[in-house]
C-alpha cells in the first residue's frame, strides 16, 4: 500500500475517533431516541468491563498498521454505543457506516463483539419487548415493528415474541384502558370511546379486539352501569 494511501487512512480515522469522542461527551443526547432504555439494561450494565475488553481484543499480526488504528476506532464508536443503550447489530453497523468506518472494518469489529458476548442480537431483542411492554404497553405487532425498524433479523425477532399469548395481550390492553379510563371520567361515552381506541391504535392493537375491551369496560364503569 502507497505510503500516501496509509496516511490519509490514518488521518480519516483519527477524525472519526474525534467525532465518537465528542459525541460521547453529550451522551446525554443519544443518537437514538427512541430505543429502549430499561433501567438496568444487560448490555449497558457491562459497560465497565468493556474497556478492559477493547484492551485485550488480539491484532492480527495480517493486518495493516492503518488497518489496526481502523478497528481501533471502531470498537471505540461500539462501545460507546453499547454504553448508552443496547444496540442491535445493525444499529451499530448503520452508526459506524455513518461515522465513515469501512465494511470490511466493521464486520471484524462487530465478529469479535458477537465473539465475546456484546453484540447480541437475540439478548437486544428480549431486552426491547420486555422494557417496551412494561413502559409503553406495545402490543406484538407494534413489538414487530420496533424490531424489525431496528435490523433484528425474522426468526430472531420471531423468537423475542413467542411468549406474548392472545390473552396476555388482552389482559395488557384491559390494563391500558381501566388506568386512562380513570382521566376520562364525566366526559361522553361516545368520547371516552374514540380517545380510548385511538390510544390503542397507537400501541398496535387491532380494532376487533380494542373496541371489544373498551366495549367491557365502558359498560362495567359506575358512570354507564345501567341500574
Amino acid at each position: 500500500m502507497a505510503n500516501g494511501d496509509t496516511q490519509a487512512r490514518l488521518a480519516q480515522a483519527r477524525r472519526v475517533l474525534a467525532q465518537a469522542q465528542a459525541a460521547a461527551s453529550t451522551a446525554a443526547s443519544p443518537d437514538d431516541a427512541g430505543s429502549p432504555v430499561p433501567p438496568e439494561p444487560p448490555l449497558a450494565r457491562e459497560a465497565p468491563a468493556l474497556r478492559e475488553e477493547e484492551e485485550s481484543f488480539p491484532v492480527d499480526p495480517a493486518v495493516q498498521p492503518d488497518d489496526a488504528d481502523a478497528q481501533a476506532v471502531a470498537r471505540q464508536i461500539v462501545l460507546r454505543q453499547l454504553a448508552m443503550a443496547p444496540r442491535s447489530r445493525k444499529q451499530l453497523e448503520d452508526k459506524l457506516r455513518s461515522r465513515g468506518c469501512q465494511d470490511d472494518v466493521a464486520a471484524a469489529v462487530l465478529d469479535r463483539f458477537a465473539e465475546v458476548g456484546l453484540v447480541d442480537d437475540e439478548a437486544f431483542a428480549e431486552v426491547l419487548v420486555r422494557s417496551q411492554q412494561l413502559t409503553r404497553g406495545l402490543s406484538r405487532r407494534a413489538l414487530a415493528h420496533e424490531l424489525t425498524k431496528k435490523g433484528v433479523e425474522r426468526h430472531v425477532r420471531d423468537a423475542a415474541l413467542a411468549d406474548i399469548a392472545e390473552e396476555d395481550e388482552r389482559a395488557r390492553a384491559e390494563q391500558l384502558v381501566a388506568t386512562r379510563l380513570k382521566r376520562l371520567a364525566g366526559l361522553p361515552r361516545e368520547v371516552q370511546t374514540r380517545r380510548l381506541s385511538g390510544m390503542l391504535a397507537r400501541k398496535g392493537y387491532p380494532p376487533g379486539l380494542s373496541y371489544a375491551v373498551i366495549r367491557e369496560a365502558l359498560d362495567a364503569s359506575a358512570e354507564h352501569r345501567r341500574d
